[in-house]
């Protein structure tokens, strides 16, 4: 094992090398990633692509199911896969994505299915109007009226051109979120949260979709 000066020295000339974070060049130079051993698996589900997640993390998805395999991943839970992740030196918000990803190519979670066994939504659209416009159809009661329809809303919050959150009396909720861009348009990008079943977040999709073309409709 290197000093600690001469490790800081390796770590940083592999970083140099090969672009890797700080934490994934010193977990390849301190201890060599271990040859994948696990059954097959689908990469594609993991939601992230072998470089990014080497790139962060010092390993790859083989290497990460291989590691998670061997301490059994499949048997514990979520908290426990991540304290298995994290004690190998893996940031929290990584460790986070590693035994997400893990868990979803090991059929242990669905995309867009939480922790919880809830299930999330996502969508974002474009729209060409200016970012005020755009929040001002979405925070003002009487003009979200004239396009969102379908749930009841029983609480409203919002911070001024940046976000709205909305609760629903089915329990549920969802984030928008607004930014500007370039020739004055501007984004939303939503999240329908707590919905109960795969089946209600693939009518929710629907659901968005519409909407959200209603209100381009409006600002348009």
């Amino acid at each position: 094992m290197p000093k600690q000066k001469d490790l800081k020295r390796i770590v940083r000339s592999r970083m140099q090398k090969t672009g890797e974070s700080y934490t994934a060049a010193r977990l390849n130079v301190v201890k060599p990633a271990p040859k994948p051993k696990s059954e097959p698996f689908d990469v594609s589900l993991a939601g992230m692509s072998d470089e990014k997640v080497k790139s962060a993390t010092g390993r790859d998805w083989s290497e990460w199911v291989a590691v998670l395999d061997a301490a059994d991943g499949r048997n514990k839970d979520h908290r426990q896969r991540v304290d298995q992740v994290s004690s190998l030196g893996t940031p929290d918000w990584w460790s986070q994505m590693v035994v997400v990803g893990y868990e979803r190519m090991r059929g242990l979670r669905e995309q867009g299915q939480r922790m919880d066994k809830t299930w999330e939504v996502s969508r974002s659209r474009t729209f060409n109007v200016p970012l005020e416009t755009l929040f001002h159809a979405v925070a003002d009661a009487k003009q979200r009226a004239k396009w969102f329809t379908g749930l009841t809303i029983i609480r409203a919050a919002s911070t001024v051109n940046k976000s709205v959150r909305l609760k629903f009396d089915d329990g549920t909720n969802v984030d928008l979120r607004f930014t500007a861009k370039d020739s004055g348009k501007s984004v939303i990008g939503l999240g329908h949260m707590k919905l109960p079943s795969k089946d209600v977040a693939d009518q929710m999709k629907l659901f968005w979709n519409e909407r959200l073309d209603a209100l381009k409709a409006l600002v348009s």
